[in-house]
């Protein structure tokens, strides 16, 4: 049985308590949250034992892994202290909100024995390892291109409203799109060397007032990105599309065929409240006709999250490299830091107007 220690018991850390459940040999053993509400609410879909200080559950000695599921200005500090320990970590993205921060933790886990993953969950939602599978093969040939766009509802209330703000978030491009960036890198198989983005805060959150000021985060953005390789990606991102029949769509296009994943938003906030399956397109470019399937994820896996099966599969993942001991983490790391590199370039890049060169920075 693989123990959870679970930091930060919010929407998030909640997600990931219900699909640990849904795995054989695993369970949430212990729960640390400063917020009374979220540490009731978690402790009481896990039964696990609840701390209001995450001190007090490392020293407790409950679990076998660390899990941190905090809101994002937390994790590089948490991460620091858990490195002292000998046990694996899973962080959920982003690594951290700064690049300068990530590399302080690269730094700081050479040599470490226990692994570190970054939970970058998008990678293994069924219709996205449906492309990687695609990409993998022959029949595209090599990838030239990958567009994302992402139509979604605005970002949901958080405890204290940490989410509203870019210094607590990292900003939008890093918070929400970090995702994409990895996926643009996993599927290009190569670094990215620049970065472009328009951006705007128009729509969301602009008539709202908190404590810590006016919120500050992008709601809308085109960013194109160029890879080393000579490829390059786009994401078209918008925070004001509720209602969108796909919520994510990711395509990937090469000299002979273009291959698409489309992926449905949450159940819970589709109109009728019922989940739904993703489809996959390949359009061949030789016979010019198109070949759709339907990718399945079980129904139970749909209501368990809001990432389309992916957080459970993840779990699974992350649970079968701590109980060999053998291998490396499949999201390691420098995978963080690259997705989180991006992120904040595209971020000055849409206050600037300016395309951001990594290369020219000596990245």
């Amino acid at each position: 049985m693989i123990r959870y220690g679970l930091i930060g018991a919010g929407m998030m850390g909640q997600e990931h308590i219900r699909n640990i459940a849904l795995l054989d040999g695993a369970t949430v053993s212990a729960v640390a949250d400063p917020d009374e509400g979220m540490r009731k609410a978690s402790a009481g879909l896990s039964g696990a034992r609840a701390f209001a200080d995450p001190e007090e559950m490392i020293a407790a000695d409950l679990c076998d892994v660390f899990l941190i599921a905090a809101p994002n200005d937390l994790h590089a500090g948490i991460v620091q202290r858990l490195l002292a320990t000998d046990k694996p970590i899973l962080v959920e993205k982003p690594l951290a909100t700064t690049t300068a921060d990530c590399r302080d933790l690269l730094s700081q886990a050479q040599g470490r024995v226990a692994p570190i993953w970054v939970a970058m969950e998008y990678r293994y939602m069924p219709p996205i390892q449906r492309l990687l599978q695609a990409v993998a093969g022959e029949e595209m040939g090599a990838p030239r291109m990958v567009s994302i766009r992402e139509h979604r509802f605005p970002f949901l209330p958080k405890v204290n409203d940490w989410n509203r703000f870019n210094a607590r978030t990292g900003g939008t491009l890093v918070e929400k799109c970090c995702h994409f960036w990895d996926l643009m890198r996993l599927l290009l198989q190569s670094d990215p060397i620049r970065v472009y983005a328009s951006a705007g805060v128009d729509v969301n959150h602009r008539d709202e007032r908190y404590a810590g000021g006016i919120p500050d985060i992008i709601d809308n953005a085109y960013v194109v990105v160029d890879f080393a390789n000579g490829t390059r990606g786009m994401l078209d991102l918008c925070m004001f599309a509720e209602g969108s029949y796909w919520q994510e769509s990711v395509a990937v296009t090469g000299p002979n065929a273009r291959c698409e994943a489309f992926i449905p938003g949450p159940a819970r906030f589709a109109p009728d409240g019922q989940p739904r399956e993703a489809e996959f397109v390949t359009s061949i470019r030789a016979l010019k006709q198109e070949v759709r399937e339907v990718i399945h994820t079980p129904e139970a896996l749909l209501i368990a999250g809001d990432h389309h099966g992916s957080t459970f599969f993840q779990h699974q993942r992350f649970c079968d490299l701590v109980r060999t001991g053998k291998g490396r983490p499949e999201v390691s790391l420098e995978d963080g830091y690259w997705s989180v590199l991006v992120g904040e370039a595209a971020e000055e890049s849409a206050r600037s107007g300016h395309a951001i060169d990594l290369q020219a920075r000596g990245i």
